[in-house]
């Protein structure tokens, strides 16, 4: 079968070897994806979900109980007192933004004990570009802690919270375009922990983008008070067609709720229209969609570094995320690999990907993303920007099987201009 794509036999038999070799780490995978399949299911039955459920509601939204049971399944599954789980959220920025001015008013601080935000959450908050409407424009002020050798930096975070004032502290639990390792749930526990030491109050935020799912435990089950995220990643299962999701303390979720909406409606309105039965059958496939993302990346990660790439993690590391990084090197290999991905895809995978402004990001981006939802990083997708050392951020993979084969005929696209 992989002939038929005219993919080079010693590609083939190096994805042979690394399977091989990658035999046991897989079943972990499968394990997890038991564990969390059991968590969902039980958070299904508890909720009494029923075929009514799926029906459309439209106008208002008004009492559309499967809406209600879509989020009140989500907040069973995180350990939290309640959810937003909505279509109208249309990323994982907008989820983040609408966190931010939900939670913050004027005069009060935002902390970011991760470093620099992703390059799209600057523009939010107001760090670059020049909008009227950032978080800086409106009176909100803006600090931020670097990690440590991949981890936080604990006496800075403890010193600076003791002096006062800072109303939310912001955890990224993945890398974004930054070249630190993304951060576990162990250490995400430890931090809130040590916060909690010197305040009680303090708002602590995960963006948990292409986090969910993946270790046993979340963060709200470690101390965090909300986790943020897009249903066009991990949990929308590659079915959900959009939406995102805020999960936490009941007080913060209703004060989104009302941001979201209306003061007073809050979250009894916002029709879902007829994506109930995407929600949740999304959710029902994310933990195996999850599972097979890690696959897919791992194997990515081991055969790209037998070939000789700087890749990150290690095929060997745990994981936090279903995100990979390759540094490619060079322009050339940077196009090419992309090129070799969309090849790979279900959908326009004769489009030929080519580097171009993005809104948001202040260098030009390349992107390899054949997918049925547009944006989606649940399906196999790859991007990065046009900039030394050429860094590709990949992710993804519905399947394992379809996924294998994405990365084959990315290396095979690379290879064969090498001859």
């Amino acid at each position: 079968m992989y002939y038929n794509f005219d993919i080079d036999k010693k590609l083939i038999d190096l994805a042979d070897e690394c399977e091989t070799e990658l035999k046991d780490l897989f079943l972990t995978y499968d394990e997890l994806c038991l564990k969390n399949s059991a968590k969902v299911l039980k958070a299904f039955q508890e909720e009494k979900v029923a075929s009514s459920d799926f029906a459309e509601v439209n106008g208002y939204g008004a009492y559309d109980a499967g809406r209600d049971k879509i989020e009140a399944i989500y907040a069973k599954i995180f350990g939290a007192e309640d959810a937003l789980v909505r279509p109208q959220i249309m990323s994982g920025t907008h989820a983040l933004s609408l966190t931010f001015f939900s939670l913050l008013k004027h005069g009060e601080t935002l902390l970011s004990i991760t470093g620099m935000p992703y390059d799209s959450l600057q523009t939010v908050i107001g760090i670059s570009g020049n909008s009227r409407n950032s978080l800086k424009a409106n009176g909100i002020k803006y600090e931020q802690i670097d990690l440590v050798n991949n981890d936080f930096d604990y006496d800075k975070i403890i010193k600076r919270v003791k002096k006062g004032k800072v109303k939310l502290i912001e955890i990224q639990r993945s890398r974004g375009y930054s070249h630190r390792k993304s951060l576990s749930i162990a250490k995400i526990e430890k931090v809130c922990r040590e916060i909690r030491r010197v305040n009680k109050d303090v708002i602590i935020m995960v963006d948990n983008c292409y986090g969910d799912l993946v270790e046993e435990k979340e963060p709200t089950q470690v101390g965090a008070d909300i986790i943020v995220g897009s249903l066009m990643k991990n949990l929308g299962g590659g079915i959900a067609k959009s939406g995102g999701y805020m999960v936490g303390k009941k007080q913060l979720i209703e004060d989104i709720a009302e941001h979201f909406s209306a003061p007073g409606t809050g979250k009894a309105l916002g029709a879902n229209f007829n994506e109930n039965i995407t929600y949740f059958k999304g959710l029902f496939f994310a933990p195996r969609a999850v599972c097979s993302s890690l696959k897919t990346m791992t194997f990515a990660s081991l055969i790209l570094e037998k070939l000789g790439f700087d890749v990150d993690p290690k095929f060997n590391e745990p994981r936090t995320d279903i995100i990979q990084t390759i540094n490619l090197s060079n322009e050339e290999n940077m196009i090419k690999f992309h090129i070799g991905v969309q090849k790979g895809s279900p959908i326009d995978s004769f489009v030929t990907p080519v580097a171009a402004p993005m809104a948001g990001y202040p260098h030009d981006e390349i992107m390899a993303s054949g997918t049925f939802t547009q944006g989606s990083t649940i399906e196999l997708s790859c991007d990065g920007p046009m900039v030394k050392p050429y860094t590709a951020y990949m992710q993804g993979g519905l399947t394992y099987e379809y996924g294998k084969l994405g990365i084959l005929l990315a290396l095979n696209e690379i290879l064969k201009n090498k001859k």
